[in-house]
Order: structure tokens, then sequence, then C-alpha cells
């Protein structure tokens, strides 16, 4: 049975700089130690890695590196921030565009949101090694330690297997985050949903099972998620952590401090939350709106906020709560965070997370799924006023895609949530003679209802339905307990020292690469 803190021996590989040979595309047994040379410009020491020599990694490196042209970039990116919209698929970017500016009065087709100002675009692939369609974890893998893994696992090359726990050793990645840490820059992560779920989770985790995020639910002796975070050895540890997921950290006897019918999920009887507050007299918990908003994130405090037992609200519900906001907005989290890391000299890598797109969009609810949109795009605003692009690369993408489709002749201007209506003002309508939306789905909930016991799949006739309500769930065509990922590709924009190399057609993985070369935490060599 394999017991240990899998994260340490990570950023124990970093600090010895241990590089990986090749064999047939894989990594091979054997290791040797290069002698380690400053990066130009920032005085930062590349490290080889221990997933160097993993067939994705060595590709990935080496289309990065034909981009760049002759040389290695020399690394200019002193800070690095990393916004991920989980979900966020080509046609949820466009949907959201047009919702954000009609719900400003304005034109929704030629609005642009601060993410449409970023000079750089790229498609990200974003297929895992064994899905065409792939979940959050492998794809977070993929863009914080360079290579594609089997969906459903985090931190883990391809040649680990799902759920084993005596496959981890051995297979374990450095992440963007480690090799930070390990060069003494800041680091944070910050996300709408459990700070334990997958892409978070990737920053710091190394499991064959994604949902392991307490000990509960950890099998096969392989630490939790949340231990793992706790525990987390690079450097010295996250400065700023703030999401949800509070459960997780805390035992069954532990109730919560809000929702006192819900209560902590460890049966270890570790108290998590204790233990990292004990580590450090610099260190602070936060659980909601007023004690977040007490903290001064302009000194050297460390801030560990969950905001919710499980993820954080949608946007939508927490403007909506009736006493006013419980919750930090996504925008008021990005902030805090970069001042907070700013304060480091040697700079910072900073992840932000917008979970809860994902979340609406498997429950066929695009009102939800665009009002986080909205708000991450806000996030992104916020962090191109507070940074320089001078020294700061922002890079704004998605791990996957979700079903939904934007179709059916609308007119211009049409309520994105409403009913497809023609430019002479008629009300279109499907063969069946019923009206229908310009948003739907392939497959969700709602393709189907529950009618006298049994399923009723014909197709609902909205003519008396309010489409822009924010509960409505947008038809669905194939019936599914949950709507799912879908595997076209995603953009990927960016902007600052290094977003150059942002363009064309990339391998989802490369993401790393370019995150790496452009701070001089990796060499092309």
């Amino acid at each position: 049975m394999l017991v240990r803190n899998v994260s340490g021996f990570a950023l124990a590989m970093v600090l010895l700089v241990t590089a990986c040979g090749q064999e047939g595309g894989r990594q091979a047994a054997g290791t040797a130690e290069p002698t380690p040379a400053p990066s130009e410009g920032l005085g930062r020491v590349a490290a080889s890695l221990p997933q160097a020599g993993d067939s994705y990694y060595v590709s990935g490196l080496e289309a990065v590196m034909a981009r760049a042209g002759n040389g290695s970039p020399v690394p200019r990116a002193k800070n690095v921030i990393i916004f991920v919209g989980d979900g966020m698929g080509i046609s949820t970017v466009t949907a959201g565009r047009i919702y954000v500016g009609q719900k400003q009065g304005l034109d929704g087709e030629s609005y642009r949101l601060a993410m449409d100002t970023l000079p750089y675009a790229a498609l990200s692939k974003t297929y895992s090694h064994d899905t065409q369609v792939p979940d959050s974890a492998s794809t977070a893998t993929a863009m914080f330690s360079g290579v594609k893994t089997r969906s459903r696992m985090l931190g883990l090359t391809q040649d680990a297997a799902f759920g084993n726990c005596a496959t981890v050793e051995g297979n374990e990645t450095a992440t963007i985050f480690e090799l930070a840490e390990a060069a003494g820059m800041a680091t944070g992560i910050v996300s709408t949903a459990r700070i334990t779920h997958a892409t978070p989770g990737a920053a710091y985790a190394k499991t064959p099972h994604r949902d392991w995020e307490s000990d509960a639910a950890a099998l096969g002796g392989c630490p939790d998620i949340a231990r793992q975070m706790v525990e987390w050895s690079a450097g010295n540890g996250f400065e700023v952590m703030l999401g949800g997921g509070r459960s997780n950290f805390f035992p069954e006897s532990v109730v919560d401090p809000e929702q006192r019918s819900r209560k902590g999920t460890r049966t270890d009887e570790r108290n998590l939350v204790e233990e990292w507050l004990r580590a450090g007299n610099d260190r602070v918990y936060v659980t909601n709106l007023e004690e977040f908003r007490a903290v001064d994130f302009g000194s050297e405090v460390r801030v560990l906020g969950l905001f919710e037992p499980s993820h954080m609200q949608y946007e939508l519900d927490r403007q909506m709560a009736e006493a006013g906001p419980t919750e930090p907005s996504l925008a008021d989290l990005t902030e805090a965070a970069i001042r907070r890391l700013s304060r480091d000299e040697d700079g910072f890598i900073l992840l932000i997370e917008a979970g809860r797109i994902d979340h609406a969009h498997h429950g066929v609810n695009a009102a939800r799924a665009l009002e986080d949109l909205a708000a991450l795009d806000l996030a992104i605003a916020r962090a191109l006023e507070l940074t320089d692009s001078s020294d700061t690369l922002i890079i704004v993408t998605a791990d996957h895609s979700h079903t939904l489709t934007m179709a059916g002749y609308p007119r211009r201007n049409n309520p994105i949530l409403g009913k497809v209506t023609y430019e002479t003002g008629v009300l279109a309508s499907g063969q069946d003679g019923k009206p229908y939306t310009t948003l739907g789905y392939a497959n969700g909930q709602s393709a189907c209802r529950l009618s006298g016991g049994e399923l009723d799949c014909e197709r609902q006739d909205l003519s008396e339905v309010d489409t822009t309500a924010p509960d409505f769930r947008q038809p669905a065509l194939v019936p599914m307990p949950s709507e799912t990922h879908a595997g076209e590709d995603v953009a990927i924009l960016a902007s600052g020292p290094g977003a150059e190399l942002i363009r064309g057609v990339m391998e989802q993985n490369e993401i790393f690469h370019v995150m790496g070369l452009a701070t001089g935490l990796i060499s092309g060599e």
C-alpha cells in the first residue's frame, strides 16, 4: 500500500533539477543531473522536470520552440495570470458577449468583452490521452504540467492508471506552480468551485482519481486532495487560496459555521484548516464577505478563504440574495490575490478559475452560465487594470467546451436567452409549429419531462414560457441525467511578454511551455 506525501516528492524532484531521458517517447528509468543555467533577463533557474521525457511534454516543447523561431525566447514575464473559464467553449463566449452587451443596453453582437481585447489568440485542442471529449482534471494537468494524461487524473503522466495508487510513484509531474515556488516566486489559486476540484487541484495534487477530495473518498492509501493542498511543500506554499469546498477540510464532527445542516466530510478527524493555521503566525482563514473585506491583502498575510461547504454561489444567485451578497465576487477575489502576490519582488503565478460556468451548462441553464462568464470578464478587466503588460503575461482560456449551440436565424439584437424572432418580427417556429430558442444543448435533462410517471420526450411548446427567466432550462436533444462536455477546440487569448507564442492551433499542453519559457522557469534546450 502506497502512503506518502506525493506533492513533497514532486517538489523534491524540482529542487534536485532531475533530468529524465527519453525512451520510446516515454519517461526512461535512468536520470542525469544537468547544471542549471540562469535564464536571461530575470535571473531564474530553469529546471528539468520529472515529466521531461514524456512524449507529450517533448512534442509540446518542440512546437512552442518552433513557434518562437531561432533560439529560446528570452524570459520577460515577471508574473503570469492564467484565467480558466471552466466549460467556456466558443459558443459560450459568443453568447456571453451578446449577453453582457445586451445587459448594458448596447448592441450585443458588436460588444467587446475584456477578453476580446487581448491581442494574441489561438485554438486549443483539448482531447486527453484516452478520450476525445475530456474532463477538467486531464485538461488542467495539460495546462499546468505540460503533459496530456488520462481523464479524471491530476498531476500524473499518461503512464499512471486511473484509480490505482500503486501507479502514482514515478509518474508525478511538477506543475508550473511548484516551479514558481522553487524559484522563490509567490503563487495563488482562486476558484468559484471547490478549491479541491479538478482545475485548482491540478495546481498541486498528484492523484489517480479527481474525486478523492477528502479522505472519505480516497482509496488505496492515496492522500486525498485537501490533505495534499495543506501539506503542499513547494517553496513556502501558496500565499493565497480562495474558493469553496470547506467541508473537505473538516472532520465529520464539525458543523459548518454558516450552514448548520452541513458537516465536515473527513473520517480521519483531522481539522486541516487548524493545521494550516498552526503552521505560521502570518495566516488568516476567512469564510464570508465580511471577513474577506477585513483582510489587509496589501500585507504579508497568507490567506485561506473557503466560502462555501461545496462550490461557491452562482454569480446570478450571489447578486439576487435577499440580504445582499455574502461572498466576494470573482473580480474582488482577483484583485485581492493580485494585491497580495504583487508584494513579492520575484514575481508570481496566479490561477483564476470561473468554475461554475461548467456547472450551469451541466444543468442546461444558460442564464447562470452566461452570468458567470460575465463575472469572469469583470475579473479579467480588473486584472488588466492592476497589472503592467510589460511584465505580466495574462492568458485566458477554457479547459473544454460544452454542447451549447447558437442557431436559428434570430434577428440582430434578439435577446440571446429569448425565442428566435426573424427580422420581420415574426416568431420563428419549427416544423411542429412550436417556437424555439436561440440557445440549446445537444444533450441534457431538458430533452424529456416526467409526465404521469413516464418520460414525455415531445418538444415543449414555449409559446407562453419566459425563456429569459433565471431558472429556465434550454431545450436539449438527447435525454441525459446531466449535460456533457464537448470536444471541439477552445480559445486561448493572451497579452504581455510571451503572448506572441499563443497563435495558430495549439495542443493544450503547450500552454504550460509558453508560461514556463516566458518566465524562465523551464528551458527550451
